[in-house]
């Protein structure tokens, strides 16, 4: 399947919220997702079948000054183990390397195996915890954190 990544628009939100419920305990409604639409900080991507337009996953990324949060990712279970999580995140890599950013920053679950693996893969390292972080059921946050600027970010 051929994925095509697009900026988040009001038509997705219905299809976005579906997948918050999926994916999170503490999902976002549609009209939290709609204020990022106007937030000039955020930079929310939708990952969709290029074929059929179908939604099969999201990012958000927020920007303060030079450093970036990564907010969300998630992807339809049908549709994970594809790259699609992967494709995302590249963007948000080339965006911040582009930008000048000094890092990008996430929480993951500790259980959440699979996410620790791709964010390590794209050099994310362990920069703390944030301490019952998370409910249902209540788990601290890893913080990973990616660091630009050194040698190899510079090619």
């Amino acid at each position: 399947m051929e994925i095509k990544v697009v900026p988040m628009t009001a038509d997705h939100l219905e299809e976005l919220e579906k997948l918050e419920r999926i994916c999170f305990s503490r999902p976002w409604s549609r009209k939290m997702l709609a204020e990022e639409l106007e937030n000039e900080c955020a930079a929310f991507l939708v990952a969709e079948d290029a074929a059929t337009g179908q939604v099969v996953g999201y990012a958000g990324l927020l920007v303060v000054a030079d450093e970036g949060y990564i907010t969300n990712v998630a992807v339809f279970p049908a549709y994970r183990r594809r790259g699609i999580a992967t494709q995302l995140i590249q963007v948000f890599i080339n965006f911040a390397k582009g930008n000048r950013l000094a890092f990008l920053t996430l929480e993951v679950r500790p259980g959440n195996a699979a996410a620790i693996a791709l964010y390590q893969g794209f050099g994310f390292k362990e920069a703390g915890r944030r301490k019952n972080y998370y409910d249902l059921p209540k788990e601290d946050a890893l913080i990973l954190t990616r660091v630009f600027g050194d040698e190899e970010d510079a090619q």
